[in-house]
């Protein structure tokens, strides 16, 4: 198991920029790959973005591919979420969350929320 804290959202305008964080505890961080999710209320929660467990393979939701980028620092145990040319549509409350290669995401954060007016 690996506790994950999301920091980083808030309040921004339609076009602007916010970076979360998704800090790891343990020293086993490398071991999990890493994604994030976001979910508004009523609806189910969506796939963000995915990376591998040395970086060098991600994977994006349509939705934010090329607005979006997903990185990680094993060294500091943390993964990223950079989030440029935000729309109204990307509130949501965004959540990381970790697994085992080949297991499902039972490794989750608390969330944290992203606005974006208009």
């Amino acid at each position: 198991q690996v506790q994950l804290v999301e920091s980083g959202g808030g309040l921004v305008q339609a076009g602007g920029s916010l970076r979360l964080s998704c800090a790891a505890s343990g020293r086993t961080f490398s071991r999990y790959t890493m994604a994030w999710f976001r979910q508004t209320p009523g609806k189910e929660r969506e796939f963000v973005a995915h990376i591998n467990l040395l970086g060098s393979s991600t994977t994006y939701a349509d939705s934010v591919k090329g607005r979006f980028t997903i990185s990680r620092d094993n060294a500091k145990n943390t993964a990223y979420l950079q989030m440029n040319s935000l729309k109204p549509e990307d509130t949501a409350i965004y959540y990381c969350a970790a697994r085992l290669p080949g297991t499902t995401f039972d490794n989750w954060g608390q969330g944290t929320q992203v606005t974006v007016s208009s």
